[in-house]
């Protein structure tokens, strides 16, 4: 295993894709990096998830005025983390949208977030000095919210805790269409530090309930058929399960951290090792774990000298 922090060392640019998923409707994506939505109504945009800086949310931008000149009304945040949000400024929306727990987040973690983030995976926050301050939502909701962009209904819904305990996916019902933000993943691992592993699978067996015919995931190429989502849908929920449960086994016997760490490793590393970030969530993911199945149910606050505390116990 590498003895680097995280993901410090990975600096290689990635390629960007914009690719069409629906009328209207498009997934700003990039080699297993933070995905945007973009949904296009009648009268506006709507932008799904805003990049960690005003620089890197100006290549979203630049990517919409190719293909629509209409306002950007409203920028929703699926949930609170730093790579998300912080670049939300930039589009000069109307409206900034999250749920009301995602705002308690913001409250609660939302500086000890940005910082661990940015020490954790600096490639991702390009321009990091513009990026004006925390992103607060001007517009929350408890577990929906219906906007319309002219006649293009747009329902926001809190399904359940999942990555986090404040998230939404934004369901474009006339085109069949979800963005889930962190909540499914698609060949990339799920990042657990802040995640409520006895929950997800619920939450994604909602997700899966709408029959979404299109998927935008937090990270990973868009699913475009039924078969394809229903494919994320199971690798997700699959990844999650191959973590919690060595690592629970081990807590349950009163085991060590490092123990939980390889037993995770062991069983992960032959499905897993080739997903995007994977070694970047995996100390992250199990630390979690190893905490909820020793009953903490609110995960506990990342701070950057929390992350390297963790990094330097797992190398022991």
């Amino acid at each position: 295993m590498t003895k680097a922090f995280a993901s410090t060392g990975d600096l290689a640019p990635k390629t960007v894709s914009f690719p069409q998923i629906g009328e209207g409707l498009y997934a700003f994506t990039a080699d297993g990096d933070p995905n945007t939505g973009v949904i296009i109504g009648d009268d506006g945009v709507m932008v799904i998830d805003a990049q960690a800086t005003p620089l890197m949310a100006r290549q979203v931008i630049a990517r919409v005025r190719q293909v629509t000149d209409k306002p950007i009304r409203y920028v929703v945040l699926t949930h609170y983390h730093a790579v998300r949000v912080l670049g939300a400024s930039a589009y000069g929306a109307e409206q900034i949208i999250a749920s009301d727990t995602c705002r308690a987040m913001i409250h609660e973690r939302g500086r000890e977030d940005w910082d661990s983030e940015y020490g954790r995976f600096p490639r991702l926050f390009q321009g990091a000095d513009g990026i004006p301050g925390l992103t607060w939502p001007s517009l929350t909701f408890g577990t929906s919210l219906t906007l319309h962009l002219g006649n293009r209904r747009v329902e926001l819904r809190h399904l359940g805790r999942a990555h986090t305990a404040g998230d939404i996916v934004a369901w474009v019902p006339d085109a069949g269409v979800m963005f889930s933000g962190d909540i499914v993943e698609y060949h990339s691992a799920c990042y657990c530090g802040d995640g409520h592993f006895k929950d997800w699978p619920s939450t994604l067996d909602t997700i899966a309930g709408f029959d979404p015919i299109a998927l935008v995931p937090g990270r990973g190429d868009a699913v475009v058929g039924s078969d394809r989502v229903q494919e994320a849908i199971a690798l997700t929920r699959d990844f999650l399960t191959a973590t919690y449960r060595p690592v629970a086994a081990v807590a349950a016997r009163g085991g060590s951290l490092n123990e939980a760490f390889a037993a995770c490793r062991a069983h992960c590393d032959p499905k897993f090792s080739d997903f995007a970030i994977y070694e970047h969530c995996l100390p992250f993911n199990v630390t979690r774990a190893y905490d909820e199945a020793l009953g903490i149910d609110t995960p506990r606050i990342w701070t950057a000298e929390r992350d390297r505390d963790m990094w330097a116990r797992l190398q022991g």
